[in-house]
């Protein structure tokens, strides 16, 4: 007697898993739909990156960007991807100076970095990554959404933009 492999209570399960992987992923099988950036380097002093930063805002009449996150989170990576994209660099320019931190993993106590977050009045960082804007003169103007961006990934190209359109402009 041949024995099966799978009882069909089993194959039954690997088959919907099966379509519900062929339903989920995006056709090309991606594994996503986003552009992805590695762009949190360690810094050898990522405070006075920030401080840099914030000169150029004031010299130039910007705000400064200060995303905080890390290579291994695929949120913070989505949304480096979309920074570097043609639509947001013009934004970008127009409106900010962007500097990017490695806060390493803070939600699991091992972060670095943090004190930049605190500089600006967030006494935590629940995940990554984080996106805080800051007037040349160091005021956080988006306390109410700055670490609300671990669903980066997740948000469509366009809402993004939107956001951070309205950050540019005061509207946020």
């Amino acid at each position: 007697m041949i024995r099966p492999i799978f009882s069909m209570g089993s194959a039954l399960v690997l088959a919907a898993a099966i379509l519900a992987a062929d339903v989920f992923l995006p056709q090309g099988g991606a594994a996503h739909d986003y552009p992805e950036a590695e762009a949190y380097l360690v810094s050898d002093d990522a405070e006075a990156d920030v401080e840099a930063a914030l000169g150029r805002a004031a010299e130039n009449g910007k705000r400064a960007m200060i995303v905080m996150g890390a290579n291994w989170c695929h949120d913070s990576r989505a949304l480096a991807g979309w920074l570097g994209t043609q639509r947001f660099a013009e934004l970008i320019d127009a409106h900010y100076e962007l500097v990017f931190v490695n806060v390493g993993m803070p939600q699991s106590g091992d972060g670095h970095n943090l004190k930049i977050a605190e500089r600006f009045g967030l006494d935590e960082l629940p995940g990554t990554p984080n996106v805080l804007i800051v007037t040349p003169e160091g005021e956080l103007v988006n306390a109410d959404t700055a670490t609300t961006w671990r669903n980066s990934a997740s948000r469509s190209e366009d809402e993004i933009f939107d956001e951070l359109s309205a950050l540019a402009d005061g509207k946020a």
